[in-house]
């Protein structure tokens, strides 16, 4: 937006960039959003460096192994890049901080709507900071956007539950593991194990099969994923005291969002805000920093018509967001295929 002449403002909840979370994909286009930003090598830089995976039986018994991908990454000779979330995260901070206004500790609680010649634009009241007047609002908050719940509904009237829940967390790299990746199910739980750091640290993903839970409280979901790891008898007491004592635990559902507009007025969303395909697709990030350059771009070209900018956007996105959310339904019980993947990744144009 920066480039296109637009002084953007950054809103984060939190009260500084995250640490935690799992390792997260760059493939296709978004390779190419990530080159034009200066960030490509760099992020090759910070690319995992897996030599395998092993998938093993509820016994520990190991069922298969390869050496030419992984389930997290896809196969070890593409060109896609997977790093951690929250080193993409330093990478994008850094690149920006001299180019948009960051605000950090605050959140968005109404959003007031008023064309009046000049004094157009969109009032915006925050949770802890005084309020202030933009020009657009974009909603790039995730899953349970509270941009798009303050704008479109709530929302249920928008979400499809997978059928899964995925936590994520760390621990000390107790099981020796040296660029390797472990991956077990047992009945309706599982889990795959990354080292990461040097093979100092293990990036931890548990996932249970449930119907939406009423309570998602993330302590109730943390006691949920403890429980059922308890019992699973190959490290299953090891990885709950994991669980249970991670600063960084995180657990949502799998789920994705479906609108039938991702703009309305002055606002707009992107990434899983407007279209979540969830973590079982693999796309959620590439979708997300292919989806801003394609807003950005549109913006720039049509300055001062929000409105056709958001259009746009929508046209061009859309055949591309569709491919990508059907990769997490494709296969219910593991990755999509190579040739779904490789459609889907590459299925838009940056230059119109």
């Amino acid at each position: 937006m920066h480039r296109h002449g637009l002084t953007p403002t950054v809103l984060e909840r939190a009260p500084r960039p995250r640490p935690g979370g799992q390792a997260i994909d760059i493939r296709g286009v978004a390779l190419d959003v990530m080159d034009r930003m200066g960030l490509l090598d760099r992020a090759r830089e910070l690319r995992t460096r897996m030599r395998g995976m092993s998938v093993l039986d509820g016994d520990g018994n190991e069922i298969h192994r390869s050496t030419e991908g992984a389930y997290s990454s896809g196969r070890f000779d593409s060109p896609d890049i997977e790093v951690l979330r929250e080193d993409l995260v330093r990478l994008l901070a850094e690149q920006a901080s001299d180019r948009a206004e960051f605000i950090y500790g605050d959140s968005i609680s109404a959003l007031h709507e008023h064309e009046h010649g000049r004094d157009a634009g969109i009032h915006v009241d925050f949770t802890n900071g005084p309020s202030r007047t933009f020009d657009l609002v974009v909603g790039a908050d995730g899953l349970h956007s509270g941009v798009r719940r303050l704008v479109f509904g709530p929302e249920q009237d928008f979400i499809r539950h997978l059928g899964t829940y995925l936590s994520v967390f760390s621990a000390d790299n107790f099981l020796d593991l040296d660029n390797w990746q472990v991956w077990l199910r047992d009945g309706d739980t599982g889990f795959g194990l990354m080292p990461v750091r040097d093979n100092s640290e293990l990036r931890i993903a548990a996932g249970f099969r449930s119907e939406p839970l009423a309570d998602q409280d993330t302590e109730t979901l943390r006691q949920r994923v403890v429980a059922g790891l308890v019992p699973l008898p190959w490290e299953g007491p090891r990885l709950a005291k994991a669980a249970a004592q991670a600063p960084d635990f995180f657990c949502d559902a799998m789920a994705q969002i479906h609108m039938d507009r991702w703009s309305r007025g002055r606002t707009a969303l992107i990434g899983d805000a407007a279209h979540c395909p969830s973590p079982l697709s693999g796309q959620g990030t590439s979708l997300a920093l292919v989806g801003a350059y394609v807003l950005a771009g549109e913006l720039g070209r049509t300055p001062g018509d929000h409105g056709t900018a958001f259009d746009r956007y929508e046209e061009r996105m859309r055949p591309f967001v569709a491919l990508n959310q059907a990769l997490a339904t494709e296969n219910p019980e593991g990755p999509a295929s190579e040739e779904s993947m490789a459609r889907a990744k590459n299925a838009i144009t940056l230059d119109v």
